[in-house]
């Protein structure tokens, strides 16, 4: 890899709980994308979120955590990076401009206006389909009519690994290893 060099970046939006199939599923993707050589984008405030951003920490990546608060959170914060915005829920526009795209899971209030900000900016929106939550019809209810970014499903990390590609955020040069 050369220095200078910016990774891609991807944000995880959403919740769900533990003991789900999504849960499960936000967990190995943040790994996933940490061994992949991409910046994980997390507010860390939902199971999934945090969880995403735990096993990405453990697998060496960087999570970049965008807290609504203006205070440092405890030093066990799962983020190699921390920046506390103090800007309550308007953190959601910096976590929808944050990333390359937007892995969506799940999802309650706070995910659909990360979801419309992220594609009123047109980032693409990777909605995890099948295991429920809001996220399950995205590409079928998009948040309007104008195809703003595309919005690529997925189900399992292959599908996860097909869309990023697809989109260009997977790349050769920066020498990490393959899972």
């Amino acid at each position: 890899m050369s220095h200078g060099t910016r990774r891609p970046q991807v944000c995880v939006l959403g919740s769900a709980e533990p003991g789900s199939k999504a849960f499960d599923l936000a967990g190995d993707a943040g790994e996933w994308l940490a061994r992949h050589g991409i910046t994980l984008v997390s507010g860390c405030g939902s199971p999934a979120t945090r969880v995403a951003a735990e096993r990405a920490v453990a697998a060496g990546g960087t999570v970049v955590s965008i807290i609504t608060d203006a205070e440092m959170p405890a030093p066990d914060w799962p983020a190699t990076v921390v920046i506390p915005c103090g800007m309550g829920d308007a953190r959601n526009l910096l976590m929808a401009l944050a990333g390359d795209a937007c892995i969506v899971i799940g999802g309650r209030a706070g995910t659909i206006s990360e979801v419309c900000l992220a594609w009123l900016h047109r980032r693409p929106l990777l909605p995890l389909a099948g295991c429920g939550g809001w996220s399950d019809g995205l590409l079928d209810h998009p948040p309007d009519e104008r195809q703003n970014s595309p919005i690529l499903p997925w189900g399992s990390l292959e599908a996860l690994e097909a869309q990023l590609g697809a989109l260009g955020l997977l790349q050769a040069d920066y020498g990490v290893e393959e899972a």
